[in-house]
Parts: structure tokens; sequence; C-alpha cells
């Protein structure tokens, strides 16, 4: 990865299934790359991360993990406020869902939505997702810094 030297790989998770939490957490754990990740379980929790709407400045991620079917704010209104806010249209957006809906999929991409990757039904197989997205994401694709 050619973003920042010795600095980890800052992971927004944005999931409200504990479980799910869980296995990604563990499977980022094995990864090569060291990640810092952080959990939001709502749409608008993850928002205010992001954003400066909360108490705390907004902390901007190397890459984030969405659920679409998360409450209040669902995933694809995050996408479309992402798309919507400057600071944040290159951030790198990787939609996790349990839905093969064909209309789920175009909507990600048009809200531009890096990848669709479908979640594991199989819990082992968490480990197998996180490393090819660490792989790829943190050993081959140049993330955008945050003053890119």
């Amino acid at each position: 990865m050619s973003r920042r030297d010795d600095a980890p790989v800052d992971v927004l998770l944005v999931e409200d299934e504990a479980e799910a939490v869980r296995r990604i957490g563990e499977a980022f754990d094995e990864v090569d790359a060291e990640t810092s990740v952080r959990v939001a379980t709502d749409g608008d929790e993850a928002l205010t991360v992001l954003t400066e709407r909360g108490d705390e400045p907004p902390s901007v991620p190397d890459l984030v993990l969405l659920d679409l079917d998360v409450p209040r704010l669902s995933g694809l209104g995050l996408l479309e406020a992402i798309t919507n806010e400057p600071k944040l249209a290159r951030l790198p957006v990787l939609v996790l869902t349990q839905s093969a809906a064909v209309e789920d999929v175009r909507a990600s991409y048009e809200l531009a939505a890096n990848a669709s990757l479908t979640k594991p039904s199989e819990p082992e197989a968490y480990a197998e997702l996180i490393e090819a997205i660490a792989d790829f994401w943190f050993g081959r694709a140049a993330l955008p810094t945050n003053d890119s």
C-alpha cells in the first residue's frame, strides 16, 4: 500500500449484526496489514463519524465496509450522503450485503460504491473475504489520503 508509512489502515465497519462485527473484526486481526477497525451500528452513527455533526471532529477512514441493511439511515442513504459530500466523495466504500437483488447492486454502484460483495453465509468464509479485501485494497490498490 502506498498511502502512509507505519500507520494502520483505518476501516469503518457499518454493521448492526453483532456476530458479523465479531467475525469481521477477528478476520482483520489475522491479515498481514495492521488495521484499526471502528464500528458504527447504523447509518446515522456512521455519518456522524464521517462529518462534523457530533461532539467529536470528523474522522475519515481509509476504507468503509458498509452493510446496506442497517437501521436509521440506510446503507444506500449513507452512500448518497458520502457521494454528495466533497470531502468524502473519493472515500473507498465496499458494500457488504446478503441481498443479491439486482436493484441493490445497481443502486450501490450508481451511488459510487467501489464494490458490492456478498456477505458470507458460512462463518469461516469471513476470513477468506477479509483476506481478499486486505490483499487488494491494502496491498495492491493505492488508497487516497485524507488531504488528496
